[in-house]
């Protein structure tokens, strides 16, 4: 493609002489900036994807990938209908566990003390807001994944009357295992001359989980199914049915298989609808995130315009004498287009490599820098992840680096064609 001299004319221009040094200050310039470009592309667009990855799979992890409801808000029979989902020939394919829930949000005390209908919250601020969520032992043990760490009892030996509280929400309750909480609720209170009093009842903590999700760790309470059921007061019956698939990706066919299943009043939800504002927001933002980040390799790219066309004015009278030796435009074009692609190719190359030991090492460096500044640079009240989460897609990767090289090729015609149609003989007489 590059016969011997165009290659050797165009690495010499790359290696500029002492009198060029600003145009190589330039070249230097815009290497450096297609390198940062790249990297911070690659570090980002990691990011984002183990933002994407572990939210989602911590959520649906949590939630079924499908779940059923009735618009009377509670499910009578569920033992029945669960076996009558098992014995559909779809569902049965498709689900690994169908598990019944029983879920409702209180306000839980550490040192509240109950007095008919009065509660006493502790001026140490030990209360918070809650989802109790009733759920069969065995099945909570099933579903939680490996990175989640139990505290205290294992969750098979959990008895009726006792809780799993999240770890975060143990601390901010500071309570220690075996301490009791007293639950609030304003469903099933009992009715009084003076309006619905709530349901108040004492638990003890036996077990504590850590999900690395902040969200689930300072939020939820787990009971056993049938504490659920008395606490909240809805006899023997659930608020939910969850569906656990093989594949998350695939709840169309058990949507369509459950809404020809199940009799009228019945609604079918899958994760993508019940938390579609959530997904949404996340691919959004690594577009935009995508688009905004590629303008540092753009301005780049224009850098390598600006140092080429400085170039194409400097070496003039080179190009006019290789001109009159015969060399073709052709040939001319050829040497400037592999000179700015050159630089494009290795700033993006040392940007790959940046990026991706970044991704790989982010967490370590983010406590690196925050033992360095005292600070907690990346608080997981707000972003909901104790961790900095990374993924790096091959995909991804190669991508960022093909429309880093491609704009540095693009950026390196218009600067060619003007040398190559540079006129040696007015170069010449005017020297």
């Amino acid at each position: 493609m590059f016969s011997k001299l165009e290659r050797k004319v165009a690495f010499r221009y790359l290696r500029a002489k002492r009198k060029e040094g600003f145009v190589s200050v330039i070249s230097w310039v815009s290497l450096l900036g297609i390198m940062l470009g790249v990297a911070t592309l690659i570090v980002v667009m990691s990011v984002m994807g183990g933002f994407h990855d572990t939210l989602l799979s911590r959520i649906i992890g949590m939630n079924g990938h499908v779940v059923v409801y009735h618009q009377d808000g509670a499910i009578q029979d569920y033992d029945f209908l669960i076996d009558k989902m098992r014995q559909n020939k779809v569902v049965a394919a498709s689900t690994t566990g169908i598990v019944p829930i029983a879920e409702g949000q209180v306000m839980v005390s550490a040192n509240g003390n109950n007095s008919g209908a009065m509660v006493m919250v502790s001026a140490n601020g030990n209360n918070s807001g809650a989802m109790v969520r009733g759920i069969n032992m065995s099945d909570l043990e099933a579903k939680t994944s490996s990175g989640t760490k139990i505290y205290g009892k294992a969750l098979s030996v959990i008895k009726d009357g006792e809780l799993v509280v999240g770890n975060s929400l143990t601390r901010q309750l500071r309570v220690t295992m075996g301490d009791s909480v007293s639950l609030v609720s304003a469903n099933g209170g009992t009715p009084t001359a003076f309006g619905t009093m709530p349901r108040i009842m004492s638990y003890p903590v036996m077990s504590s989980f850590f999900m690395g999700m902040y969200e689930y760790d300072s939020g939820y309470i787990f009971m056993p199914l049938a504490t659920a059921q008395k606490y909240l007061n809805i006899g023997q019956s659930v608020t939910h049915i969850d569906l656990f698939l093989h594949d998350p990706e695939k709840t169309n066919t058990v949507r369509e298989a459950l809404n020809r299943l199940l009799p009228e009043g019945f609604v079918v939800r899958d994760w993508r609808d019940l938390n579609r504002g959530f997904v949404g927001a996340l691919q959004v933002e690594s577009n935009v995130m995508f688009l905004i980040l590629m303008l540092i390799v753009i301005v780049a790219a224009f850098n390598i315009v600006s140092s080429l066309v400085m170039l194409v004015k400097d070496k003039s009278k080179d190009i006019a004498v290789l001109r009159t030796f015969g060399v073709s435009r052709r040939s001319m074009m050829k040497i400037f287009v592999l000179s700015g692609t050159s630089i494009g190719v290795i700033g993006t190359f040392f940007g790959t490599v940046l990026g991706i030991l970044i991704a790989t090492y982010i967490e370590p460096i983010r406590k690196f820098f925050q033992w360095i500044t005292g600070r907690d640079l990346f608080p997981a009240e707000l972003y909901y992840l104790s961790e900095l989460p990374s993924k790096l897609e091959f995909s991804s990767v190669t991508g960022i680096a093909l429309v880093a090289i491609v704009l540095s090729f693009l950026a390196t015609l218009y600067p060619a064609w003007k040398a190559a149609n540079t006129d040696p003989v007015d170069v010449l007489r005017n020297e």
